[in-house]
C-alpha cells in the first residue's frame, strides 16, 4: 500500500512540515520506497515533482522539505508498488487537463478489475491501476458535465458516486484536486486534521521535528491536512469511516458524502499488514 498526503488552505501555505514527515515513510520509517511525488497548485495550474526513487533518500525531496513553496492546495504520495513497475510514468500524483484546469490525483490501494472499464478521451501513460482509475473518473466527469458545474455540489456528488462504483473493483482511497477543492475518499483508511487558532506546537511522528504554528500563522489562518495515517504524535486527528468522501475548501470541511460501501475486501487485506486504527478521534 502507498501513503497519501493532501493540504488545502484559506491562505497560501507551505507543506514543508507535513512533507518532511511523509518523506521519511518513503524508505526510512516506512516501506514506501518505489517513488514519490508532490504537486502544488497555483490557481488552476499545478506544478508536479516526481521521482521513481525513495523519498527518504532523494535530494530533490529533501530540497522541497526544506524550502517552502506556498500554495492553497497540495497533493503528495509515497509509493509501495503493487501493480506496474517502478518508473516515472507510474509515479503518483497524476495530472490531466479538463475544462481548462489541472486535475491532480493520487491513490492508495489496488483495483484488480478496473481495466475492465472503458476509457474515453483520457488514457494512461503508465501501467498502474491507479492512473487507469483516474482516467475513468475524469471521463465520467467529462461525460456528465459540459463544463465545470456552476453548482459545485453537483460535482461533489458525481465524484462520490463514481468513486463508489470504481471502489467495487478493489480498494480505493484517493485524493483529487481541481484547483479549488480537495476531495478525499476513505476506502479503508484515511484521516484529517484542521489546524486553526489557537495554534500550538506539533511534533512529527517520523522525524525529530517540531513546529510552533502560533509563531508562523495569523489568527485567521485555516489549514486542512489529510493523510493515510497521522503525521504528528501530539495532535488530534479525525479518522475517516470507510465509504465516505470529504470535500475541503478554504481550509474547511465543506461536506461529507456517502461514497459506497466500505471497501471490505481491501480492508481485510490491509488488516493482514497492520492493525486498523479505531474510528473516531485519534492522536
Amino acid at each position: 500500500m502507498c501513503e497519501l498526503l493532501g493540504m488545502e488552505c484559506n491562505v497560501p501555505t507551505d507543506i514543508v512540515f507535513s512533507f518532511a514527515g511523509l518523506r521519511q515513510r518513503g524508505g526510512k520509517t516506512g516501506p514506501h520506497a518505489d517513488g514519490w511525488g508532490l504537486s502544488f497548485y497555483e490557481g488552476y495550474a499545478a506544478r508536479v515533482f516526481l521521482e521513481p526513487s525513495p523519498a527518504a533518500e532523494s535530494p530533490l525531496a529533501r530540497f522541497l522539505a526544506q524550502n517552502p513553496i506556498k500554495t492553497m492546495l497540495a497533493i503528495g504520495h509515497v509509493r509501495k508498488r503493487t501493480r506496474g513497475p517502478t518508473s516515472l510514468a507510474n509515479t503518483h500524483p497524476f495530472a490531466r487537463e479538463l475544462w481548462g484546469r489541472h486535475w491532480v490525483f493520487a491513490h492508495n490501494g489496488t483495483l484488480p478489475r478496473v481495466r475492465q472499464r472503458k476509457l474515453g478521451r483520457f488514457a494512461p501513460i503508465g501501467t498502474t491501476d491507479s492512473e487507469y482509475a483516474f482516467c475513468v473518473l475524469l471521463e465520467e466527469l467529462r461525460r456528465t458535465f459540459d463544463d465545470y458545474p456552476r453548482r459545485p455540489s453537483e460535482l461533489w456528488r458525481v465524484v462520490a458516486d463514481v468513486g463508489a462504483r470504481i471502489a467495487r473493483d478493489g480498494t480505493f482511497n484517493f485524493l483529487l484536486g481541481d484547483g479549488r477543492h480537495l476531495f478525499a475518499r476513505c476506502g479503508t483508511r484515511l484521516c484529517y486534521i484542521i489546524r486553526k487558532a489557537p495554534f500550538g506546537l506539533a511534533h512529527l511522528a517520523d522525524d525529530d521535528v517540531a513546529v510552533d504554528f502560533s509563531a508562523v500563522t495569523t489568527p485567521r489562518d485555516r489549514v486542512a491536512v489529510v493523510a493515510t495515517a497521522p503525521l504528528t504524535t501530539n495532535e488530534t486527528w479525525t479518522q475517516g469511516k470507510p465509504g465516505e468522501l470529504w470535500v475541503f475548501d478554504h481550509g474547511r470541511l465543506l461536506s461529507t458524502l456517502p461514497s459506497g460501501s466500505p471497501d471490505r475486501k481491501g480492508a481485510r487485506a490491509e488488516r493482514g499488514l497492520r492493525a486498523s486504527p479505531s474510528r473516531g478521534r485519534i492522536t
